[in-house]
């Protein structure tokens, strides 16, 4: 949920006519605005956007719902506290039935980081260190390498003393697109956007930009 909503229409385009598209907002504590504002961009988008609070629980049934959408668009906020509150209500298990079963999983920031084995976070305040996530995709993932200037120098540190295993990162923009499993494309929705493998050699940090397709 960019100002530009070119990522967001390539979401769109994995899935089917319409889709269903429900919304995790559990990293920001389920915050109503946020809430609002995925209403706002994907109500006109040619789909049926829903959300799903944690916080303030409603009585459905969360793996015949999360189950029967086609679409789950994670939010950002605090990487930690949303698998917490994930794992307390079962929801890390119905998002790998999902995932699974070929629904589309996507998200921003902490929803960008959780679907690896682990993701740099700023979950715990202070400086920036590697956390466990749900690993339904391999290896790491370190997201606004260019946004924040402490990313990319914390993410080396993090790989080269074995905190966590190498992985992609990538800058505000860029999206990472796998299909099972396997690093599919990466696009972006503004020019100068990257993506890098990033792994050691030794005792070297190695990066390698990756090919991004620029979005219009």
């Amino acid at each position: 949920m960019e100002q530009s909503p070119l990522l967001d229409d390539y979401i769109l385009n994995q899935s089917v006519d319409n889709p269903k598209v429900c919304f995790l907002g559990t990293a920001s504590g389920d915050n109503e605005a946020y809430i609002a504002r995925f209403y706002r961009r994907f109500s006109q988008a040619g789909c049926q956007p829903t959300h799903q609070e944690l916080f303030r629980r409603d009585g459905r049934d969360l793996e015949t719902f999360l189950l029967s959408q086609n679409i789950i668009y994670v939010g950002g906020g605090n990487t930690a506290n949303m698998l917490a509150i994930w794992q307390l209500h079962r929801v890390d298990k119905i998002l790998r039935k999902a995932y699974e079963a070929g629904v589309v999983l996507c998200g921003l920031s902490a929803g960008s980081i959780c679907w690896f084995e682990a993701g740099v976070t700023d979950s715990f305040g202070g400086d920036l260190a590697a956390y466990p996530c749900l690993g339904l995709l391999k290896g790491s993932h370190c997201p606004h390498y260019d946004g924040e200037s402490e990313r990319r120098p914390a993410y080396h540190r993090l790989i080269q003393n074995g905190a966590m295993v190498g992985g992609v990162a990538a800058d505000d923009g860029a999206a990472l697109h796998y299909i099972n499993g396997e690093l599919h494309q990466i696009v972006a929705s503004r020019g100068g956007a990257g993506a890098y493998r990033v792994g050691v050699s030794g005792q070297e940090v190695i990066e390698v930009p990756l090919e991004v397709e620029r979005l219009n």
